[in-house]
C-alpha cells in the first residue's frame, strides 16, 4: 500500500503564540491517526518562486488515513486554535 503524506508550506506566520497553541493539538492528532513527522523546520532555501518559511512533511501508513487524520474532530480542534495566525498551503499527497 501507498503511504499518504501532508506537504505544508508555510507563506507566513503572523502569531507565533498561536502556532506553538496549534502544535499542541495537532502533533497528538497526527499521531493518533497514525502520522509522523519527517520534516519540520524553518530551515529552507528556496527557489522558482519559492518562500523561506517554514516546511512540514507529515508521513501516513495510506492516503486515505493522512486524509482521514485531517478530517478528523482533534485535527478540526487545532486548525481552530490555528485559525489565521498563519498562511500556509497543505496538500495531501499518495506516495510512489
Amino acid at each position: 500500500m501507498k503511504k499518504g503524506y501532508w506537504v505544508v508550506a508555510y507563506r507566513s506566520v503572523l502569531d507565533e503564540s498561536a502556532l506553538k497553541e496549534y502544535g499542541k493539538l495537532a502533533i497528538p492528532a497526527i499521531e493518533a491517526g497514525g502520522g509522523k513527522a519527517l520534516i519540520r523546520t524553518s530551515e529552507v532555501e528556496s527557489h522558482e518562486s519559492g518562500i523561506n518559511q517554514r516546511v512540514v512533511v507529515m508521513e501516513f501508513e495510506s492516503f486515505e488515513k493522512a486524509v482521514a487524520t485531517y478530517n478528523s474532530a482533534a485535527y478540526r480542534a487545532a486548525l481552530r486554535v490555528l485559525g489565521s495566525a498563519a498562511e500556509r498551503d497543505l496538500r495531501i499527497v499518495e506516495g510512489v
